[in-house]
């Protein structure tokens, strides 16, 4: 769970509780929904959530609750995570790439998919690397530097196809080189929003969270984002959305915004 205010930033509670539910203490609950694809030769898993492995103390701050996790979903998926042969960390905040490293009852540290290389933006490891002020108590090094060290991590500096199916772009109003997935299926393109849009209520350009480092560079690249998804047709996924997996956009006299919600089983 994460505070109103935080994901939402400069726009008054009256306006944002119509549209995302908090309690008496205005905690939203939130999902980390990791997305996990097969091609004809790969196994692709974008995001890992905050994983198992910080101390109980450090989890009672985020109020987990729910009964999902990585295992279970593989499990679901009939996959293994030996199977996995990239994961996409679209940045290094701990949400988004604890689950990345594992830690064994020696306490030592490895990569969770030990058969996988890990992507990840040149400027969020150079952010990493030398945080700023604003990110520094996000970063966890035992999230990524097991996964450096075993020569697993590749550096993107641009954007880049994984595959013919899958394009990372960055972007960097949220975090510098944020990754972005866009993925082709069939006659659809998802695109898997991160925390360029964490929920479906922030889409509209101004609805920019508290924890974006460069505001204004968000409400561009969404803009930019947006349209093209307008124009082409895409399907936005979220994954920070608890209520809403997925949407499709249209317009109207007050700008892009929403339109249908639904499951992404909806589409396979």
């Amino acid at each position: 769970m994460a505070d109103g205010g935080a994901i939402f930033g400069v726009v008054p509670k009256v306006m944002w509780q119509k549209k995302y539910p908090c309690n008496d203490n205005n905690y939203c609950n939130l999902s980390m929904r990791c997305l996990l694809i097969k091609t004809a030769d790969k196994v692709i898993l974008i995001d890992t959530g905050m994983g198992d492995k910080q101390s109980d103390k450090f989890f009672s701050y985020h109020h987990l609750n729910g009964d999902d996790s990585l295992e279970k979903s593989f499990i679901a998926a009939n996959t293994n995570f030996n199977e996995v042969t990239d994961v996409i960390l679209t940045h290094l905040h701990f949400d988004h790439c604890g689950g990345a490293v594992q830690k064994d009852n020696n306490g030592d540290l490895s990569p969770t998919f030990p058969n996988a290389n890990y992507w990840l933006g040149q400027d969020q490891w150079n952010n990493f690397d030398k945080p700023n002020i604003r990110e520094g108590s996000v970063y966890f090094k035992e999230n990524i530097v097991p996964i450096f060290n075993a020569g697993k991590l590749k550096r993107i500096k641009e954007d880049t196809w994984l595959t013919p199916e899958i394009e990372m772009r960055l972007f960097n109003g949220h975090t510098k080189g944020q990754i972005i997935p866009f993925i082709k299926y069939k006659e659809h393109t998802l695109v898997y929003t991160a925390d360029l849009i964490p929920v479906m209520a922030s889409i509209p350009e101004a609805w920019v969270a508290a924890y974006d480092v460069d505001p204004v560079t968000t409400m561009h690249e969404k803009r930019v984002l947006l349209k093209e998804c307008l124009d082409k047709n895409y399907t936005l996924f979220f994954e920070h959305d608890l209520y809403n997996e997925c949407c499709t956009l249209i317009e109207t006299d007050k700008g892009i915004t929403n339109g249908e919600s639904f499951n992404l089983k909806e589409l396979l």
